[in-house]
């Protein structure tokens, strides 16, 4: 913050009103006992900006001091207190001129409380970049070299003194939109990453890869992303993967050793996460160092905001024989005299998958050939860094029958959100209807017996329960919701510049 420089009438006042009590403060005070203002009051009157608040508690609380110095000092405190209101940053800054401004819809009570969250994070990492090391500028390749060669001789850590933020709730409250806000107000010269979780842990195995035959693989990487980015902002925190959840607590205990500030979101307590997973006992200790090194907040909203967008825009099909449909509408955005022909997407690690026709951006696929083949998250997110656009034919009711089908079309709706890629298709039910069937074992414990044994079995014996999918589908039914209105297409079009 800038110093505040006063009018020089007032800073003669508080001279004059300091003085003249100096001068009849004897009575008061024995010569030996040394006055609460004294020879350095010229000094904290110029430094105003790191001292005004010391001189302020001089000043009245002196029980002496003339009535025209305390209001003279209560001015220098007014201007003060004012210019820092108009200087402060952060999220709940910028949240709240969004709002003036009708951009964001009026304030939550559950987001303001994670907001005071972030801004509090906000806030001490301003006061500790350098004790964090957060500015990329501020760190020679000298002195990074010089950590690097000590820490291969004798390890040591170096935690931040910062605690991060796991910030988890429902579906749609928003927890993206203020992981965004948080992140886009801090400078662009600090080491900062914003990453969505599939997306973060791809790029682990890869390096892993990469790294193969040393000791201690995961260290070597965390020592990597370290150096890249040390406040590590990742969206959509879920574990599913038995890989993943094997290597999360040595991983992320590199990581916070190295100084790794961590700022998630996720639909979960992080006491439920991998609930139900295999050598769960073996994640455990993970979600104690998360617990430890991070802040955890409940976003407690009911609302889900991606519902409240406009009326849908007519790309979302249901029927069984409308396929012919969703291809007059795919060949009218590629254009129509445009020929769509097979072609072929680079993935990780040298994999390529292929695309059954596309063109312009836009890709087509048989449901069947995109989520009822051996695909992941890696495959989608190489498709949609060559497409913004998909369109998918026949997507069915999912149940026992096809879960993974329905895994795999989970992690496709994620990429796409994440991508802002723009999804037409052709359904057998709505969204809702499409995943009734999925359910968590404690939605299964609860739903009510039928009157009839037989019938009450034909219901079980279609039900999938799955506590991780169970728990996903709300995110995905959501999003499919805000996929189809006018907002999110708007977003795309400006994201991929069309």
């Amino acid at each position: 913050m800038r110093p505040i420089v006063r009018s020089s009438s007032s800073l003669l006042r508080i001279r004059w009103a300091l003085r003249n009590q100096q001068r009849h403060s004897s009575t008061i005070y024995s010569k030996t006992h040394k006055p609460l203002v004294g020879a350095h009051q010229n000094e904290a009157l110029v430094n105003t900006n790191t001292c005004n608040s010391a001189l302020y508690s001089r000043l009245s609380f002196s029980r002496g001091l003339s009535a025209e110095a305390v209001e003279a000092a209560d001015a220098v405190r007014l201007t003060v207190s004012s210019s820092a209101e108009v200087n402060r940053t952060g999220p709940l800054v910028e949240y709240e001129r969004r709002i003036s401004e009708g951009d964001l819809m009026t304030g939550d009570v559950c987001q303001l409380g994670a907001l005071k969250e972030l801004q509090r994070l906000h806030d001490e990492l301003v006061e500790s970049v350098d004790t964090c090391r957060l500015d990329r500028y501020n760190t020679s390749d000298k002195s990074s070299r010089s950590r690097w060669f000590w820490s291969r001789l004798m390890p040591q850590s170096s935690v931040s003194p910062v605690k991060g933020l796991y910030l988890y709730g429902g579906v749609g409250t928003g927890k993206t939109m203020l992981m965004d806000l948080f992140f886009d107000q801090l400078p662009c010269t600090w080491k900062k990453q914003r990453i969505h979780f599939h997306d973060f842990m791809l790029t682990i195995h890869s390096r892993l890869q990469k790294h193969k035959g040393l000791s201690d693989p995961l260290e070597v990487v965390a020592q990597e992303i370290a150096h890249d980015a040390i406040l590590l902002c990742l969206d959509e925190f879920m574990v599913t993967d038995v890989a993943d959840a094997l290597i999360l607590n040595r991983l992320f205990g590199h990581l916070f050793s190295n100084g790794i500030i961590l700022v998630a979101t996720s639909n979960r307590n992080p006491d439920k996460l991998y609930e139900g997973g295999l050598q769960r006992d073996l994640f455990l200790p993970f979600i104690a160092s998360l617990k430890e090194r991070n802040v955890v907040h409940e976003i407690g909203s009911s609302v889900d905001y991606r519902k409240l967008t406009s009326a849908e825009q007519g790309f979302y099909f249901i029927g069984t024989d409308i396929s012919t449909l969703l291809k007059q509408k795919f060949q009218e955005l590629i254009g129509g005299n445009v020929v769509a022909r097979p072609q072929e997407v680079e993935v990780v690690m040298g994999r390529k998958l292929q695309v059954s026709l596309g063109a312009n951006g836009c890709a087509y696929f048989p449901f069947k050939e995109l989520c009822d083949r051996p695909l992941g998250a890696a495959d989608y997110l190489g498709l949609f860094k060559k497409f913004h656009t998909l369109a998918l034919e026949g997507v069915p009711v999912f149940g026992l029958y096809n879960r993974p089908a329905a895994s795999r079309f989970v992690t496709l709706v994620d990429v796409m959100y994440e991508n802002r890629a723009r999804l037409l298709c052709t359904a057998e039910a709505t969204p809702q209807e499409l995943l009734e069937k999925i359910v968590t074992i404690s939605d299964a414990k609860s739903m009510s017996p039928r009157t009839s044994s037989r019938s009450r079995k034909n219901d079980v014996s279609e039900l999938c329960v799955d506590n991780e999918l169970g728990f996903a589908k709300d995110r995905t039914i959501s999003r499919l919701t805000e996929m189809n209105s006018k907002e999110y297409l708007e977003q795309h079009a400006i994201t991929h510049n069309l």
